[in-house]
């Protein structure tokens, strides 16, 4: 077995981590960014880059630092049933009753719902999606093959489609950078990067991702679990450093297509319309290529993580068959009630992203110790204004209820909730308390 991986092969893994992390979210809220940070530009995407490509860093490293299999074993800090409680809820989320699903039909309404008669929609969805689906299902066939399916192959094709509109709006601006910023982007353009940034709830995907990092390292030779853990570090740094520059780019895009064009509703609808400006008919078509292989990438990456997961936590379930399952129900999701599905969901990624965010935060401080108290007190500190975010989150038929509006009240009194912070201070207490607690229990037994 080799000590480390070569600096050739670190980078594909780097552009596979990149590869599914950057979905077609990833590629449209930056234009739609840029176009409300008008002349603060600037600021915003500091902020955004603090957040958008600093959580997912922290993540992977977490994963790395803490020398953990996956986020199973780095939850399993807490207790075992709060790891499988929270490690299936994540899945679950990210995977096919969520985010997969999400990535077939974003995929078809900006790729080819342009080029498709309105009553011909739904067939034409429905055959696309089981296509989609498909291939996803029979790349993620080999989790130990995602380096060259998506590092190699996906990730390079799409950089060479994005880059190509990329270069040209930059080297051909619609317009300048002097637009009026909208919204909170007039007087705080850095903190609202920054909201946006933590809302793309990339954190979550970190730990999702972790262990088909880990299982590409492992099949390149490397299996001392320190090398593991520097390797995977280098590669999602080398990840963070080109969602950086593309962030950059998409957001400065977005502020240049005012010269040009109005206020979208959102950043799918500028990209279209800049990609039909420089190359017209083409442009649809290279957008559409450029959506449907970053979604791809990403479902392929998603649904092998469920599949690694959920047979590590279950081993009676095999690999072959959890994907099938995490390609086969979204792949149903997508045609019929994903309007549901996410008003549902979003509740359960309400609730998950604070939890995820001390997890990392703990898992990045290895000096703090590994303490159940200090995993213990922090989590159950910051479960509570976690619960508060999933309860606010819920649906706007039960806003009206007494205790939701109860619940809604003591939320507001957080610190920083108005912000979508307010979990943040009981999360600091909740760390400080665990590591007394821990200190003095250590020392009491010593």
């Amino acid at each position: 077995m080799k000590k480390q991986l070569t600096w050739r092969e670190t980078l594909f893994i780097g552009m596979m981590l990149f590869g599914l992390f950057f979905g077609a979210g990833n590629l449209i809220f930056p234009v739609y960014l840029g176009q409300q940070a008008g002349h603060h530009v600037g600021a915003a995407i500091i902020g955004l880059l603090i957040t958008g490509i600093g959580l997912p860093l922290l993540g992977v490293m977490g994963i790395g630092l803490s020398r953990s299999q996956g986020v199973f074993d780095l939850s399993s800090r807490v207790s075992r049933p709060f790891a499988y409680s929270f490690t299936i809820l994540l899945y679950l989320t990210l995977g096919p009753l969520f985010v997969l699903p999400r990535l077939a039909t974003t995929s078809f309404q900006i790729g080819l719902a342009p080029f498709t008669p309105t009553a011909r929609q739904p067939l034409v969805l429905a055959v696309f999606s089981v296509g989609f689906f498909g291939l996803a299902w029979w790349l993620a066939r080999n989790p130990g093959k995602l380096m060259t399916y998506i590092g190699k192959w996906l990730t390079p094709l799409f950089l060479i489609l994005l880059g190509l509109l990329m270069l040209t709006a930059i080297v051909r601006p619609l317009g300048g950078l002097t637009a009026t910023p909208q919204g909170h982007y007039v007087t705080a353009p850095l903190l609202q990067g920054f909201t946006e940034g933590y809302n793309t709830m990339d954190a979550l995907a970190s730990l999702a991702f972790g262990i088909v990092v880990i299982d590409n390292i492992r099949a390149l030779g490397v299996s001392d679990p320190g090398q593991i853990a520097k390797d995977t570090v280098k590669a999602g740094t080398i990840s963070v450093i080109m969602m950086g520059l593309i962030y950059s780019l998409l957001a400065l895009m977005g502020t240049m297509s005012l010269g040009h064009f109005g206020r979208a509703a959102n950043g799918g609808i500028t990209l279209a319309q800049i990609a039909h400006y420089y190359f017209g008919t083409f442009g649809n078509i290279l957008l559409a290529l450029i959506v449907i292989v970053a979604c791809l990438k990403t479902a392929i990456g998603l649904i092998s993580a469920f599949g690694d997961t959920l047979h590590e936590m279950f081993p009676r379930l095999s690999y072959a068959g959890l994907i099938i399952f995490a390609s086969l129900l979204p792949c149903l999701f997508a045609n019929v009630g994903l309007t549901k599905l996410i008003t549902y969901s979003t509740p359960i990624l309400m609730l998950l992203y604070p939890l995820a965010i001390v997890l990392i935060a703990l898992a990045v401080m290895p000096w703090l110790g590994h303490s159940r108290w200090l995993y213990n007190t922090s989590i159950c500190l910051t479960m509570i204004p976690a619960l508060f975010s999933g309860i606010i989150a819920l649906p706007t038929t039960v806003h009206h209820q007494a205790w939701y509006r109860l619940v809604w009240s003591w939320n507001q009194r957080l610190p920083f909730a108005a912000l979508g912070f307010g979990w943040v201070v009981p999360a600091v207490i909740g760390i400080i308390a665990g590591w007394t607690i821990s200190q003095l229990a250590s020392r009491s037994n010593g």
